[in-house]
């Protein structure tokens, strides 16, 4: 029995679900978005949720992401892999598909019988205009229940997943505890900027188009101990 990658996330949140676990920094918009594990678990609960009741998803099955680095990224993926879903970051067919609402016209390649279209509004708000052949992710998945269950068997390729995430925290040096720099610009990999520092028990502080004059800063008001390389 496949174990299911999720579990890298729940043994992260573990010790103190209410400290903050994902801080999300934009400096192209000014964005800052705090989420503490308990946050996070809840949209990661309501996302699996959405596969398992809604669309009768689960192990064997398949979703594809095209979506960037994000908090709410972090929760579409986790969502998958606690439901045992397999995730496709290229052109396949899959079972389902989530997508950026920027994206949504360039999904040729794809093939996915439900489609979840995403703002990635800093605070969460649902799409003025879905596009045609999409659902809101954030208005749809607000219905379904704050706990998911027992994590099913994970598919294809959870394993591997997961100790490539620990051979890339080991790498880095993470030790639990850290309070880790990630600039998603650079490192734009779910398993370098989400999985591998949750692997290694780091929190995480996310940043997308970083001004390197206010990164000093950052780092002492984020207590960050250590940054990707």
């Amino acid at each position: 029995m496949a174990e299911n990658l999720a579990r890298v996330f729940a043994d992260a949140i573990a010790p103190d679900p209410t400290r903050p676990l994902l801080t999300w920094y934009d400096d192209a918009t000014g964005e800052r978005t705090e989420l503490s594990g308990a946050t996070l678990a809840n949209w990661v609960a309501k996302t699996a949720n959405l596969l398992v009741d809604e669309l009768a998803l689960g192990p064997g099955s398949t979703a594809g992401v095209l979506l960037p680095p994000h908090w709410q990224t972090a929760a579409v993926l986790l969502g998958c892999w606690s439901a045992g879903l397999t995730v496709a970051g290229e052109p396949a067919d899959v079972d389902v598909l989530f997508a950026a609402v920027d994206r949504a016209a360039q999904v040729d390649g794809w093939s996915a019988g439900d489609r979840y279209a995403l703002a990635l509004d800093p605070f969460a708000l649902p799409l003025r205009q879905v596009p045609a052949g999409f659902a809101d992710y954030v208005t749809e998945v607000r219905a379904h229940g704050d706990h998911f269950g027992a994590y099913p068997p994970g598919g294809p390729g959870h394993v591997a997943l997961r100790a490539r995430a620990a051979a890339r925290a080991t790498q880095w040096g993470i030790r639990p505890g850290d309070r880790l720099l990630v600039d998603v610009s650079a490192h734009p990999d779910p398993l370098d900027w989400l999985l591998a520092p949750l692997a290694g028990g780091a929190t995480l502080v996310l940043c997308a188009n970083p001004d390197p004059a206010r990164l000093p800063a950052r780092r002492a008001t984020e207590k960050v101990t250590r940054a990707v390389p």
